[in-house]
This record gives structure tokens, sequence and C-alpha cells, in this order.
């Protein structure tokens, strides 16, 4: 009879250290809601700021000394093809980058490439080109990335452009930084 306190006050303890050191279920009612619902439960992605962001201030200081070295000159051949001035900025809808990354990554896993990049290029409009965008500047996207391979050991040296894979243009022109 004098052990069986003992025996009580180890239970109550045993009890209480599994009820704080056991992994327990999530709320179960939640899940089922979701569950029957067909929702699943998803984390929103970690936000990540990407290398290279600048300031404000820093971006319009170089859109300053585009505008101190660049300008004159760009202009100048623009007006050799009979415009006052030329483009200087493209821009594109969030969607649409959104959009052409997704299926550009998709489009290069399906040709043996990892996208892991994607280029800026600057072009030209020809003379033959519909009058609004005749001879005007204008930029395309394209993604770059290195061939998949099966050998663990293997390492992309660089990105190569991923063929057969067309490059995003067709964004609305403006003149310098907001």
């Amino acid at each position: 009879m004098k052990k069986l306190p003992y025996i009580i006050l180890g239970f109550a303890v045993g009890a209480l250290l599994t009820y704080y050191f056991c992994p327990r279920p999530e709320d179960s009612e939640a899940t089922e809601t979701a569950a029957e619902k067909g929702i699943e439960a998803q984390e929103a992605p970690a936000l990540v700021k990407p290398r290279g962001v600048i300031t404000v201030k820093e971006a319009i200081a170089l859109n300053d000394n585009w505008t101190k070295f660049r300008k004159k000159a760009v202009d100048s051949a623009s007006k050799k093809e009979g415009r006052a001035i030329d483009r200087r900025s493209v821009g594109w809808a969030v969607k649409d980058i959104r959009d052409y990354l997704n299926w550009a990554e998709a489009e290069s896993e399906n040709q043996g490439y990892a996208m892991d990049s994607i280029y800026v290029y600057l072009g030209v409009y020809g003379k033959k080109a519909p009058k609004k965008k005749a001879n005007y500047t204008t930029m395309f996207i394209a993604p770059k990335g290195h061939k998949l391979t099966a050998e663990a050991s293997s390492f992309p040296l660089m990105s190569l452009q991923v063929p057969n894979i067309p490059p995003l243009n067709e964004g609305t022109g403006s003149g310098g930084y907001p």
C-alpha cells in the first residue's frame, strides 16, 4: 500500500511527459474541412528579395547617365531614320512575364534544358515594319539554360541559348524612367 502513491505519481508524470513530448496531429477539423472541399492546404512560398535589386535613387542615376551619355547618339541615329527620338524602355504586363517564364521553362525542359536565366536583348524594327514600329528600338527576352545530362558529376560551365523557344517581344515603349 505504501508503494501505490508512487505508482500513481509515476503514471501521472509519464502521462504528462507523453502529452508534452509526443507529436500531435494537426487540427483534424480544419484538415477535414479542406479535404471535404477538395482544397489542399498550401503554404505561401517564402518571399526572397532577388540579387541585384537596386534602390529607386540608383535607378534614377542610371537613367540619368543613359540620358547624359547615350541619348544624343541614339536620337541622332534615329533622326537619320526619320524619327525625332527613339524608344528607351519597354514594358510588359506582370501576367505576361509570369506566363512567359512558366511556358519557356516548360519548353526548355521538353527540349532537354534547364532554364536558369533570361536575357534581355536590344533590337531594332526594320524599315519594312508597320509605321508605328518602323526603325524603333525594341527589347526582347530570351531564355538561357544548360543541357540536362544524366551524369551526376556534370557541371554546367555556361548558359546556352535554349533553341527553338521564341523570345518574348511586343512590350510597350515609353520614354525615360518615370
